[in-house]
C-alpha cells in the first residue's frame, strides 16, 4: 500500500453513484482520486469535490490514457454496451501497463446467475444470465479476468444486488408518487446500501485477493411490496395498494420484466468470512430508517 509520502491514488472509469461514494470516504482518508465522466459539465461539479475528472463516453478512448498514470487502484463500473465493455476494448492494455496498480476492481451484477427458482445462490454457481444485457456482463466479467489471468492485474469481481441509499430508495419513490406495490408471490429480492458497497470496496482493497469475486448484498431478500410498504410507514402514509403482478407486467418497460423474471436469493457469506466485512445496513429496515433520520436532521 502507498505510504503517507506517496498518497494511493484511485482511478475511476465511471464516477456514478457507488464511486462517487466510494470517493469522498477515501478522500476523507487522504486518498487522491480521479476518473472519468460523460459531459464537460460534469468537471466543474467533480473539481469542486476535489475529483479530477477526464471526459470517456465509451464512444472514443479516454481524452489521454496518461490519465491512468501514477493509479495505484482502478475501478469501472462502466456498463457494457452491444459491443461489448468500453473499457476493456479501449483501455486493456492501458491498465495492464500501470507499474504501480495493486488493486483493481469491476462492478458487476448479481442478475448474471438469473434466475434460480427462489433457491440461494454463492459465487461459485454458474452464470445463467436470461436476457442480453446480463449476458453483456458476465461476458464483461469473463473479460476483466482474462486482465488478470493473460496479465497480471490484480483484478477483483464484485456482483451487486439492488442498489439504494441516500437520494435514491423507497422513500424518495413513495414521496413523489411513483411507488408500487406489485403482488409477485414468492419473489423476493436482494439489495444492498451504497455505504456498505463502498466499506467492501475499501476492505477488499486493504485485502487484495486477485481473480476473487464477491457477491455484495445485505442479509435480507424481500419482495418490493414490502419494502413499499415500510417506507410507507416510515413517512406515516398509508401504502398503494397491492397490484396482481400480471396486471403490472402489462406496463412495465423490457428491463422492468427481465428484473422480475428472475428469482433468486444471494449468499454474501464471502464478504464476511474473506474480508471480515461487518454490514453497516444488514436490512432494507435498517437502510431505510437511517436514510430517513439523517434527512430529519439535515
Amino acid at each position: 500500500m502507498a505510504t503517507a509520502g506517496d498518497r494511493p491514488r484511485l482511478f475511476c472509469f465511471g464516477l456514478g453513484y457507488c464511486a462517487r461514494v466510494l470517493a469522498g470516504a477515501l478522500k476523507a482518508d487522504g486518498w487522491a482520486v480521479a476518473g472519468t465522466c460523460r459531459k464537460a459539465e460534469e468537471r466543474a461539479q467533480l473539481a469542486s469535490q476535489g475529483i479530477e475528472a477526464f471526459l470517456f463516453d465509451g464512444g472514443g478512448p479516454l481524452e489521454t490514457a496518461a490519465a491512468l498514470a501514477g493509479a495505484t487502484h482502478l475501478l469501472s463500473s462502466v456498463p457494457p454496451g452491444a459491443d461489448g465493455d468500453p473499457v476493456l476494448r479501449r483501455h486493456a492494455g492501458d491498465i495492464a501497463a500501470v507499474d504501480r496498480l495493486e488493486w483493481a476492481g469491476y462492478l458487476s451484477t448479481t442478475g448474471v446467475y438469473g434466475d434460480t427458482g427462489g433457491a440461494m445462490v454463492d459465487e461459485e454457481a454458474p452464470l445463467n444470465p436470461t436476457s442480453a444485457r446480463r449476458r453483456r456482463r458476465a461476458e464483461a466479467e469473463n473479460g476483466w479476468l482474462a486482465l488478470y489471468g493473460n496479465r497480471g492485474v490484480p483484478v477483483h469481481i464484485f456482483r451487486l444486488a439492488g442498489i439504494y441509499g441516500p437520494g435514491r430508495n423507497a422513500l424518495d419513490q413513495v414521496r413523489s408518487g411513483a411507488a408500487k406495490r406489485i403482488d409477485a408471490p414468492g419473489r423476493r429480492f436482494a439489495r444492498v446500501h451504497v455505504a456498505d458497497i463502498a466499506a467492501v470496496l475499501k476492505t477488499s482493497m486493504q485485502a487484495p485477493r486477485p481473480g476473487a469475486v464477491y457477491n455484495v448484498c445485505d442479509d435480507f431478500p424481500a419482495a418490493p411490496a414490502d419494502v413499499v410498504a415500510y417506507a410507507c410507514q416510515l413517512l406515516g402514509v398509508d401504502p398503494p395498494p397491492l397490484i396482481p403482478f400480471a396486471e403490472a407486467a402489462k406496463e412495465m418497460s423490457l428491463m422492468a420484466q427481465s428484473f422480475w423474471r428472475d428469482n433468486r436469493c444471494i449468499d454474501n457469506s464471502r464478504i464476511k468470512a474473506e474480508l471480515g466485512v461487518r454490514l453497516g445496513y444488514p436490512d432494507y429496515r435498517s437502510g431505510l430508517k437511517a436514510i430517513l433520520m439523517a434527512e430529519e436532521k439535515s
